[in-house]
């Protein structure tokens, strides 16, 4: 028996060094060191299966990769504007306040984004009227047609849509694809074979093999959803490939999420986005060669709309997180509301008391979440920061038609963000993200619209409603809330 507990007291102290040495190695936030920490020796063995997971980094030379990408066709676009941002006439008629311009210039410092004023917006919340577009759209292409999205599934959708890269390819247009591969896990292993053969490209971002299976690290992925066709069209928003957001899914059931079709300049800065994507995915691949700049990847166009655009992109590749220091922006600069929709609501300790300030400041602030989880772990830290901000005064509705997928800022009427980084720290560090910020009072009613028609199928959480729970729900919500800089 002595000798037993002898050999256990070795493993565990083992592990404890082990752990320590696991998590120092590698650079990480110190709230996500102690997470780790916390894991690797509650669970002895069994976390360490945990942290190859979710928790080893992306390499170095993978990263340098990516910030070593040169930003084709706006680099020098950037700097003429840093140098005009005091002038009224950079900014949209109608939207020349300190708030606009202050997001403006901080969004061109943290992430050189341009601002373009001449783009055309259209909002699409429902699958079929995106999805009904964008293949029109593609059969529409004559020149090239590039798409990356964190799921491309192999499902009824997914196979028509890469019918029509497969036509397009064939009458010559440039394909080129870039998925995640984790995110399109269950993806036949041939699936895009036929259009390789038509000369189109599909690669699964900073993967060896063609295979989810062979990149199980869960963290670092590729959650952009971005689509340009002939560098005049651009998608960006929250709809990934798949049957599921068509509704099409028993578990989800009505699939609530937000797209926007740009036409017009901004689509130059999701080009450069793409692009810098494209060329670092395939450096090491033998016989692939990087995309150079060249004039009709990036055409100019002409008056299209009046919708002001920044396009931002983050990443565990820069240090800046400029999506969130966008958000923070938005909050801290609020006057009358700020409308939030998101399927994880897990903010680290400087968005939750920006939140806090405003609703305490006499914001309206409203939140919109799922009434229901598609990671229950997660899902459960969502509800712990739910119950903080209720109690600060913040309004936060559980969204109960299906699930609510959508990621999507309002403030004031006047600034709006769509895209894919979700309020939580996985969006902040650790996945590769694209939002789209908006100046447009058009664009912004319309949006705040959509959040007001959504009110009418949502739940407002109460204090009352967080006491009914049980303790061992109260709980889960607590561990996991520990856990919040690894979810």
């Amino acid at each position: 028996m002595n000798t037993l507990v002898s050999v256990l007291i070795v493993i565990l102290l083992l592990n404890v060094i082990t752990a320590i040495i696991t998590v120092f190695k590698e650079e990480r936030d110190i709230t996500a060191t102690w997470a780790w920490l916390l894991v690797l020796n509650l669970l002895p063995v069994i976390g360490f299966g945990i942290y190859l997971l979710v928790g080893k980094n992306i390499s170095k030379e993978k990263m340098f990769d990516l910030k070593m990408q040169e930003r084709l066709g706006i680099a020098q676009l950037v700097e003429l504007q840093k140098e005009q941002w005091q002038d009224e006439e950079l900014l949209p008629k109608g939207l020349r306040t300190p708030e606009v311009r202050q997001t403006v210039r901080l969004l061109l410092e943290t992430d050189q984004a341009i601002l373009t004023k001449n783009n055309k917006v259209d909002i699409y919340d429902d699958g079929h009227d995106k999805f009904a577009k964008l293949l029109a759209d593609i059969d529409a292409a004559n020149h090239h047609v590039h798409l990356e999205y964190y799921s491309f599934f192999s499902d009824r959708i997914g196979n028509k849509i890469l019918a029509s890269l497969e036509a397009a390819a064939k009458r010559g247009v440039k394909v080129r694809v870039i998925y995640d591969s984790m995110g399109s896990r269950g993806q036949k292993r041939h699936f895009f074979d036929e259009l390789e053969k038509l000369g189109g490209e599909a690669e699964p971002f900073f993967a060896y093999k063609k295979a989810w299976i062979h990149s199980p690290r869960i963290n670092y992925r590729e959650h952009r959803k971005l689509a340009i066709i002939d560098g005049k069209i651009g998608y960006i928003g929250g709809f990934n490939i798949g049957d599921q957001y068509l509704s099409r899914s028993k578990k989800f059931g009505h699939w609530r999420d937000t797209h926007l079709r740009v036409v017009g300049n901004a689509v130059i800065a999701m080009q450069s986005r793409f692009l810098m994507d494209w060329n670092a995915t395939i450096k090491n691949i033998r016989g692939k060669e990087p995309v150079k700049y060249d004039e009709s990847l990036f055409p100019l166009q002409r008056q299209k709309g009046n919708v002001g655009l920044q396009v931002i992109s983050s990443g565990p590749d820069s240090e800046v997180e400029a999506i969130k220091k966008g958000y923070l922006k938005l909050i801290s600069g609020a006057n009358d509301y700020i409308y939030i929709q998101t399927p994880y609501l897990i903010p680290d300790d400087s968005v939750l008391e920006a939140l806090v300030v405003a609703a305490l400041s006499g914001v309206k602030v409203k939140i919109m979440i799922p009434c229901m989880p598609d990671h229950a772990f997660v899902y459960r830290a969502t509800e712990y920061y739910a119950k903080v901000l209720v109690d600060s005064g913040v309004e936060v509705y559980t969204y109960d038609d299906g699930f609510l997928h959508a990621k999507t800022f309002v403030v004031d009427s006047q600034i709006t963000s769509v895209g894919s980084a979700n309020l939580d720290f996985r969006s902040f560090k650790l996945n590769f993200e694209a939002n789209a910020f908006g100046y447009d009072r058009n664009l912004a009613l319309k949006l705040k619209e959509l959040f007001e028609a959504d009110l009418a199928k949502c739940t407002k959480l109460t204090p009352e409603y967080f006491e009914r729970q049980s303790r061992w729900r109260k709980f889960k919500q607590y561990f996991s809330r520990l856990l919040s800089p690894i979810l």
